[in-house]
């Protein structure tokens, strides 16, 4: 559902009870179970979408300022929440090819995976994100091809280190900035956060916001090659069943200037009654990647075509080689197969050695009145954040002063690429080094 930063528009927030903390003091990721017997999960929807009703016809509620009852809400910060890094093993290993088709199957393979909270768990909704606030944590892997190379100190028991870290960089509109890395194997991502929501009175539509330019996926050790991957359009619906559900309808795109190979994605809508598909199917093409416009499949010519991509993102995905159209294709092999997989656990620093604004911490009373059912304390707790939000903001604006986020140069910029500052680039080499200290900013947002 909309929330104050949200990448992939598919991303109506889910809560999978697989996605818990390996380090952490507070059990704000373990979810799955938190309806309490107070209110059941349908008279939660009949509330919700009394909320919503007052919204129909509005261009985009999630530029709306509206706050949500705490017993409406999941315990989990949303900065928390939305990443794409669910299963961070093939984001580290989308480098490792020599081939530069292998690489973009790589790709496509973290593309599949980055979101299994979707797949896995069911439609919530997290905090919404205030201004200043950010979340770090770091996932540590084992080396899917072995190549990177342990130290003489963790020879034996050597594990990838994937360190990331997101800040609210603008309240109105709300974008939140995020970068990500694994230094051993010299690759990073980057992106603004945002979206745009409109409720038509059956289902959500969510798009990516005028910030959100999609997935920028770097590979150093490769002089810089460079992945940009759009979002796609989805839907959160199920209202009338009394049964959320998210489906994707749309036309993405990933693309490599400077291996000329780019993908178009197409998502299928519902199938006959209604039945849920999830089916996608897609081309790899050689092209002029800066000249290139195709925006269909079928007007990909066949001469250009390398790989077709068919199956359901929910279930299993498969490459055929060539251009022969997938169902007469020979050379099939399976790209990918999510169900095995769940969302990698996070290490997130302890409460103690968290910033006031960092996200688990700032929300801690809000998550400890929810996880022990006190929802009018919780809610209590969660207006004192948003009246002192607005304090700020009014203050700011008083003295006419702009917020300036800590970890990135801009709050929208540059365009669709976010850069670390100084302190940025401090906080995730700390991260990569196991080091959680960080010095309390001078001035908070919120």
């Amino acid at each position: 559902m909309p929330s104050s930063s949200a990448g992939n528009p598919a991303a109506a927030a889910v809560a999978p009870g697989s996605e818990q903390t390996s380090r952490s003091s507070t059990p704000a990721a373990s979810i799955a179970s938190t309806a309490g017997p107070e209110e059941s999960d349908s008279s939660k929807l009949r509330t919700f979408i009394g909320i919503l009703k007052k919204f129909v016809g509005v261009a985009d509620i999630a530029a709306v300022r509206f706050s949500l009852p705490a017993q409406l809400m999941e315990p989990i910060p949303n900065l928390e929440y939305w990443h794409y890094l669910d299963r961070p093993e093939t984001f580290a290993s989308i480098g490792d090819s020599e081939d530069p088709l292998e690489r973009m199957l790589a790709c496509l393979r973290f593309w599949f995976t980055k979101d299994l909270k979707y797949v896995k768990g069911k439609p919530c909704k997290p905090y919404n994100s205030t201004l200043g606030e950010f979340f770090r944590c770091q996932w540590e892997i084992e080396d899917p091809s072995g190549t990177a190379k342990p130290s003489a100190e963790s020879a034996g028991e050597h594990k990838l280190k994937v360190s990331y870290i997101t800040e609210q960089t603008s309240h109105h509109p709300p974008v939140s900035a995020y970068y990500a890395e694994c230094p051993e194997k010299g690759i990073s991502a980057r992106g603004f956060d945002q979206i745009s929501a409109k409720f038509t009175g059956t289902s959500i539509r969510v798009v990516p916001g005028v910030h959100n330019e999609g997935i920028y996926v770097t590979l150093q050790k490769r002089d810089n090659e460079t992945y940009h991957l759009t979002h796609p359009a989805a839907y959160l619906g199920g209202f009338l069943r009394g049964s959320l559900n998210v489906t994707v309808a749309d036309t993405c795109y990933i693309a490599c200037k400077k291996t000329g190979l780019r993908v178009i994605l197409h998502y299928l809508e519902e199938g006959w009654l209604g039945k849920t598909q999830n089916k996608v199917e897609g081309v790899i093409y050689r092209c002029d990647v800066e000249k290139d416009k195709t925006a269909r499949i079928k007007d990909v010519s066949d001469k250009d075509v390398v790989g077709r991509i068919e199956g359901a993102w929910t279930d299993k995905i498969y490459f055929s080689k060539g251009s022969a159209a997938f169902s007469k294709s020979t050379d099939k092999t399976l790209l990918m197969d999510l169900n095995p997989l769940f969302p990698v656990q996070k290490i997130v620093p302890p409460l103690d050695e968290q910033l006031e604004n960092e996200s688990r911490k700032y929300w801690a009373n809000v998550t400890d009145a929810i996880m022990s059912k006190q929802y009018s304390k919780a809610t209590a707790e969660k207006q004192t954040i948003e009246e002192r939000q607005r304090k700020k903001a009014a203050d700011r604006k008083a003295r006419n002063v702009d917020w300036t986020p800590r970890f990135f140069t801009g709050a929208t910029t540059p365009v669709g690429i976010p850069e670390l500052t100084e302190e940025g680039r401090l906080a995730i080499e700390k991260l990569n080094q196991g080091d959680f200290h960080l010095t309390p900013a001078a001035v908070t947002g919120a």
